[in-house]
């Protein structure tokens, strides 16, 4: 059984996903591997706190990958206007996705 501790070891995205045993297409990785990570990491950031249990929070962190995954894989890319945004700004601002009065709050 794979714990928590050897999930916060994992260093790049294919090793996120042969942690979980999940099938990827290695084309869809490799050109779009940071939006995959950002937005998996905005997505665990919100049950890492709040799921005590180790394995509940496994089976979290396996399906939140999985569903961003799939996600990127029917075609959800991010507009280029939110890639500008983040870039031109330095990510320090928040992207287009925050709005001023929330202070960056999605994770970016």
């Amino acid at each position: 059984m794979k714990t928590i501790d050897e999930f916060y070891r994992l260093t790049n995205t294919e090793d996120y996903f042969n942690f979980f045993n999940i099938e990827y297409d290695q084309k869809l990785i490799n050109v779009k591997r940071f939006h995959i990570m950002k937005e998996y990491g905005n997505l665990i950031k919100k049950g890492l706190s709040s799921i005590a249990e180790e394995n509940k929070l496994m089976d979290f962190l396996k399906f939140s990958l999985l569903r961003v995954y799939m996600d990127f894989k029917n075609g959800y890319a991010p507009s280029a206007a939110q890639v500008w945004n983040m870039f031109e700004k330095g990510n320090l601002s928040g992207c287009s996705s925050c709005s001023s009065s929330t202070g960056g709050s999605c994770g970016c």
